[in-house]
């Protein structure tokens, strides 16, 4: 996979360029009317719902971690803090996600963030070739292994949607 329209450069595609990893931006138009920022790529894509992933940001016991679940699901929030050994988890504010990360909500990228969270990939990824995650900003998606994903996130793959 080659890495194609290098606009958009993003702490995401910084961050993947730097460690060779292969991947490819898909841009979209982004409409702010939008009720959901993972259907909408999905539908604007042409790529099947399974493919296209959601970074969710939670707090487990106290501590910001990151879920990645696919668009058309849900995250399970006792299954993502099984998954890291915690016991506690819910939603993390959206402010709070947004100055940890250094993105926006609906484009938040698991890749590239401002300091490293424990990160789950639901593993439901590990289907497909390829999966798209935000690229860090919305109207804008990359197409990544979930090999190179894990790899670059440290990620744990478990069972988190539903």
């Amino acid at each position: 996979m080659a890495k194609k329209n290098s606009s958009g450069g993003t702490p995401a595609t910084v961050a993947l360029t730097r460690t060779g990893v292969a991947f490819t931006l898909h841009e979209y138009h982004h409409d702010p009317r939008t009720e959901s920022y993972g259907l909408e790529a999905a539908e604007a894509l042409g790529v099947e719902l399974g493919r296209v992933f959601k970074t969710l940001m939670s707090t487990v016991d106290g501590v910001l971690t990151v879920g990645i679940v696919p668009v058309s699901g849900q995250l399970n929030l006792k299954s993502l803090a099984r998954a890291v050994g915690g016991s506690r988890a819910a939603m993390a504010d959206v402010a709070a996600a947004e100055r940890a990360t250094g993105y926006v909500a609906g484009g938040i990228s698991p890749i590239g963030q401002r300091r490293a969270h424990p990160t789950v990939l639901d593993r439901s990824a590990s289907e497909h070739a390829t999966i798209f995650v935000s690229a860090g900003r919305r109207g804008l998606d990359l197409e990544i292994t979930p090999d190179d994903l894990v790899r670059v996130t440290r990620a744990i793959v478990a069972p988190i949607g539903r």
